[in-house]
């Protein structure tokens, strides 16, 4: 059957991710091959001190992404997208999403990238034995108590966004377990928020008085597969303003982008790992067991069906590469030089392969928000050099995308060498791994192993929410989300494993050695630097 029939045929599953900079779509058949894409860009803001996006960016930016697919279906096939198979909603994992009982947001939506519960994470961190990050949303909930702010005794519903989104347009208060995740500590026996930490976390603030307890506010938690609803009549027209979209798509539990990667880097089973690198970066490992102790650099998350999973999550990635990519357009335009940021970006990535093992002695840090991982918790960013250092156009490019690494790479350490994990295989995705052969190069030094790069890397999560969504109405009974996977998807894709290079090797180590000890730079530029 031709694409246009199972289009018509509705022999489809759509994927909508909300990522940090861009909104992504992608409808795909139930094979996994991709037939239609598009594309929103939106940027966050910084508002009092808070990243954020407001949800009227969110509603126009969900709604105008849909459109561009839409849109892209008509011209490539010459057919209006009335029926789809399945519809999944992924996006950004953690942050704070509040709603009163009637629905209404009542305050400001907080994403992943704040850094402004610190207080908050080390107490339930403590209370909990268990590895609280900052942007979690209990941490986000429990330190609006403690801030005293007014709309806590209001609450009615507190999710991450994708879970907001997918109650838009089904109805339904559900999260997938991957990203519930990211908003509490979960039972791997029972895929539900952990019931001893549920019952520390109300005692907690049982003296605040509260009408609500935490799951009276919470998403109910469903595992990849289950039903999550299905899109309301109210649902298709907030998604598709013409109208067309028909009612009655089942929907697949919404997840953070965590999940996502690893469904779209086939890493949902024990001893597979993938690093997923843009905006932020993060490096997960499914697990065999437990690790020995608590780390507050490690996350310890779930995959889309409720494997434990280790994350070293970093708040910062390739945003200020991209900045300094920006910066040499500019000066293209300057020189009345016409070049596609896409060929930009190649050159700039391909070039810096010429650059120094160890970046010429150059050291940055692309820090916009604070970092978890290396216990700083506002950002600064910041290009070092001495005077003998090697600054040429390779080592500058390089050395920032060896720093979109660095903080990553100590939590990988400590899985790795100090925790002993085992794992079989690395895989990327996303955008930092588009230009062939350089971001898989780095990441192989970076881990001092293999790294795996499939051809389908650059779709990234959207691409792996909706194979979950195909999951949800193609699988097979009791056929297991890693089993459909490996042999129903990924045997027909593609991919190229690069094996790391010593001298790489070598020079990450010494880039991580100066990036260790430049800390104390950065902490310091965040004391002086207060304008």
């Amino acid at each position: 059957m031709d694409a246009k029939q199972v289009i018509i045929n509705g022999e489809t599953a759509l994927g909508i991710e909300l990522g940090s900079t861009r909104i992504k779509s992608v409808l795909i058949d139930l094979s996994g091959q991709v037939l239609a894409v598009g594309i929103y860009d939106w940027e966050n803001s910084l508002v009092n001190n808070i990243w954020t996006y407001s949800l009227s960016d969110i509603h126009t930016g969900l709604r105008k992404c849909y459109s561009s697919l839409r849109e892209a279906v008509e011209k490539d096939y010459g057919v209006t997208l009335q029926k789809i198979g399945a519809i999944g909603i992924s996006a950004m994992m953690h942050g704070y999403m509040a709603l009163d009982k009637n629905g209404n947001q009542i305050a400001p939506f907080q994403t992943w990238r704040n850094t402004n519960t610190q207080q908050a994470a080390d107490e339930l961190t403590e209370l909990f034995h268990f590895n609280i990050p900052l942007r979690w949303t209990a941490a986000h909930l429990y330190q609006r108590i403690l801030d005293g702010e007014e709309h806590v005794k209001e609450l009615g519903y507190v999710s991450t966004l994708s879970a907001y989104i997918h109650q838009k347009l089904t109805g339904r208060r559900v999260i997938g377990v991957g990203d519930a995740a990211g908003m509490f500590p979960i039972d791997p026996a029972t895929h539900d928020y952990d019931a001893e930490m549920v019952q520390k976390f109300n005692a907690l603030i049982a003296p605040f008085g509260y009408s609500w307890q935490l799951k009276d506010i919470f998403p109910e938690i469903l595992v990849a597969g289950e039903d999550a609803g299905e899109l309301t009549k109210e649902g298709a027209a907030f998604l598709d303003e013409t109208g067309n979209l028909l009612a009655g798509i089942p929907l697949c539990p919404p997840e953070g982008d965590a999940g996502t990667g690893m469904t779209a880097t086939n890493s949902v089973a024990p001893r597979t790992g993938n690093v997923s690198a843009g905006t932020s970066t993060f490096a997960m490992i499914v697990l065999e067991k437990q690790l020995g102790r608590v780390y507050r650099e490690i996350d310890m998350v779930m995959t889309p069906t409720g494997f434990p999973c280790a994350m070293s999550h970093a708040n910062n990635g390739t945003s200020d590469l991209n900045a300094w990519v920006g910066l040499f357009g500019e000066f293209a335009k300057l020189l009345n030089v016409s070049v596609d940021t896409g060929e930009l970006f190649e050159k700039l990535y391909t070039n810096a392969l010429g650059g120094d093992p160890d970046c010429g002695g150059l050291l940055a840090y692309g820090y916009y928000s604070g970092e978890n991982i290396t216990m700083i918790n506002e950002g600064r960013l910041a290009l070092l050099r001495t005077a003998d250092s090697k600054f040429t156009l390779a080592n500058l490019m390089k050395v920032h995308l060896y720093t979109s690494l660095g903080a990553v790479k100590l939590g990988m350490d400590i899985l790795l060498e100090k925790e002993k994990v085992q794992v079989e295989r690395i895989t990327g995705h996303g955008g930092f791994f588009k230009t062939k052969g350089v971001g898989q190069r780095y990441l192989a030094a970076a881990v001092n192993a293999p790294v795996t790069v499939m051809d389908t890397a650059s779709e990234g999560g959207a691409w792996g929410i909706a194979l979950l969504a195909a999951y949800r109405i193609d699988r097979k009974e009791n056929e297991k989300l890693e089993d459909y996977l490996e042999k129903r998807i990924f045997g027909a894709i593609s991919g190229e494993t690069l094996q790391p290079d010593p001298a790489d090797v070598e020079g990450f180590e010494i880039f991580m050695e100066r990036y260790k000890a430049g800390l104390a730079i950065e902490k310091t530029a965040i004391e002086v630097m207060d304008w």
